[in-house]
């Protein structure tokens, strides 16, 4: 039951990011995020979707609150008259330890403004991570850790 009303969610969701509520597009989201929920459900099984859902949706909110912030701070560099700006590539000691997590830490830090994911170490203990300001790695390192990481540790464990 708790994922057909999640897939309903989804699909309105889909609706809303593409822009048409028609029938056909509402059917293909639903479709779409069914083959998702099914594709992760090894990674979230399904009696643990009606706990998490409120972790997930709170790693959601910090999403799309570090996406704002971001896009402040990345738009206040580019706009600043003498742009001063510190790129680099720093590596993130990883806490995550699964494909699943490792892999939705990286996709979260390249959808946020500033940051992207370069690679991840062979033995998965490290994320290479290029930032648009390295001025300050570790306090970047710590909002990653104290944000990200642990709203992902706290979702799917």
């Amino acid at each position: 039951m708790i994922v057909f009303v999640l897939s309903l969610v989804f699909a309105v969701i889909w609706a809303a990011i593409t822009g048409s509520a028609s029938v056909q597009n509402l059917l293909f989201g639903f479709a779409l995020s069914t083959l998702a929920l099914w594709i992760v459900r090894g990674e979230i099984s399904a009696t643990g979707y009606g706990r998490r859902l409120g972790r997930i949706l709170s790693l959601l909110l910090l999403f799309f609150k570090e996406l704002a912030l971001s896009a402040w701070k990345v738009a206040v560099l580019v706009l600043s008259p003498r742009m001063q700006i510190h790129p680099g590539i720093f590596a993130f000691p990883l806490t995550v330890d699964r494909d699943f997590e490792i892999t939705l830490l990286a996709n979260l830090i390249t959808l946020t403004p500033g940051t992207l994911s370069v690679d991840v170490s062979p033995d998965r203990r490290t994320l290479f991570v290029h930032a648009l300001d390295c001025s300050n790695v570790e306090a970047t390192k710590r909002e990653i850790a104290e944000g990200f990481e642990r709203k992902i540790m706290e979702a799917f464990r």
